[in-house]
Parts: structure tokens; C-alpha cells; sequence
């Protein structure tokens, strides 16, 4: 929680106040980054980590269903801007000039609208999909809807803010490791140019797999639990926790 926190305030404030640098594209798309992950951090996590060492939810029926939308939220809001991001840099990297006027802060402003447009469009649903109930004299807050709907929501999230980003970002971080090797030729290019290609191929591919592995356990598990088998012991209880 604390790491989070300190992290993508510093990231953010770090593209706010770029003193003498004119706002970029890709700077709007990183502070709209962690807007979505500060708020899911401060917002969710919180509440999130009750559900694991509290026998019952203690915050209300409206916080019962505003902080699973906004679990849903930001975790759209943050899988759509990475993959904006990559075709960004795709773009940048494989159009340099032609992608100028395409590339403007204007235009990264109204993408990052329909960022969220789309966010609230594939979240929404989850604002009736829980509520707070009594059982065994302890009050929960749990889905609410029936089991084939579940599985069909649950299965539209996974293939909407995950694989299909997944894909997006698989295709144009390839496409653009494949212009950025070509991009110079190796025997005029110095040693320079070389660090500059290995460097920019570390970040893209750290991006790439820690989206991948950090949302991976998640999806897995509710696809486990729809189309395969998932017994409530202490195992999977931990399991739980840790996708989380």
C-alpha cells in the first residue's frame, strides 16, 4: 500500500511539473496511469483488505457496491492506458514524422476520455452486481446476481481488460522492438545507438510481463472457479489473497 502510494504520486507529479518541457503525449498517458493505479490503491485496497481479516463488512450497503466499481474502474482505466501507451510508442518509434500531428496533447487528452468512457461502460454493471446482506447474523457484502450471469460478466472482464490489452500490447511492442532494431543500420550505429536499443527493449519488455504476471493470477482464478475446480480450503483462501 505504501509503496504504491509513494510511487505513482512521485510518477504523477513527476509529469506534472516538468518545468521547461512541453507536455507530451506519452506524459499524459503516464499521469492518467497513475491516477487510475493512486486510486484504486487509496480507494479500494483499503477496503479490499477487510474482506480478508474481517468476519463480516462493517462500511455500509453504498460501499459495498462503490468500492467494487471502483475496483473494475480503475482496473480497466489502467489496462486500457497501457495499451495506449504501447501504441504510442509504436507510432513515435515507427512514424516519427507522419505521426506528429496525430500525436498531440489534444488528441491524448480525448483518447484518455475514452479511456474512462470505456471504463465506466464495462464497470458499470458492477454497481448492482454486489450488496450488503445478513447471513448467520453477520452482515457481508457479496454478489448478488445469479450464477450465469456472474460467469458471463466475469468472463467479459477477463477478455476485455485483460487479453484483449494483452494483445494490443504483445502486437505493438513487437512491431516496435522489430522498427527500433532496424531503425539503424548496426555497422554505422555506435555502441551508443546499441545501450539506447537494449535499454528501450528492457522497458518494454518489464512493462509487457509485469502487466501480464501481475493481473495473471487474478483472471486465473476466476476462470478456475467458473470452468474448473476451486475448493474453499485454507490453500485457496491464501490464494485469494494473493492475487489480490
Amino acid at each position: 500500500f505504501l509503496v504504491g502510494t509513494v510511487a505513482n504520486s512521485l510518477g504523477a507529479g513527476r509529469c506534472c511539473f516538468r518545468s521547461g518541457r512541453a507536455v507530451s503525449t506519452t506524459n499524459l498517458f503516464i499521469l492518467n496511469l497513475g491516477v487510475a493505479d493512486l486510486s484504486f490503491i487509496v480507494c479500494c485496497v483499503p477496503f479490499q483488505a477487510t474482506i480478508y481479516t474481517l468476519d463480516g463488512w462493517v462500511f455500509g450497503s453504498l460501499l459495498c457496491k462503490a468500492v467494487h466499481f471502483l475496483i473494475f474502474l480503475t482496473m480497466h482505466a489502467s489496462s486500457f492506458t497501457l495499451a495506449a501507451v504501447s501504441l504510442d510508442r509504436y507510432l513515435a518509434i515507427r512514424y516519427p514524422l507522419r505521426s506528429r500531428e496525430l500525436r498531440t496533447p489534444r488528441n491524448a487528452l480525448g483518447a484518455i476520455g475514452l479511456i474512462w468512457g470505456l471504463s465506466l461502460l464495462f464497470s458499470g454493471p458492477y454497481l448492482s452486481y454486489y450488496r450488503q446482506s445478513r447471513l448467520a447474523n453477520l452482515t457481508v457484502c457479496h454478489p448478488a446476481w445469479s450464477a450465469p450471469r456472474r460467469r458471463a460478466m466475469d468472463l467479459c472482464t477477463f477478455v476485455f481488460s485483460y487479453l484483449l490489452p494483452l494483445l494490443v500490447l504483445g502486437l505493438t511492442y513487437a512491431r516496435t522492438l522489430r522498427s527500433l532494431w532496424r531503425a539503424v543500420d548496426p555497422g554505422a550505429a555506435g555502441s551508443g545507438a546499441r545501450r539506447a536499443k537494449r535499454k528501450v527493449t528492457r522497458m518494454i519488455v518489464v512493462v509487457a510481463a509485469l502487466f501480464s504476471l501481475c493481473w495473471l493470477p487474478h483472471h486465473a482464478i476466476i476462470l478456475c472457479v467458473w470452468f474448473g475446480r476451486f475448493p474453499l480450503t485454507r490453500a485457496t483462501y491464501v490464494l485469494r489473497i494473493l492475487s489480490h
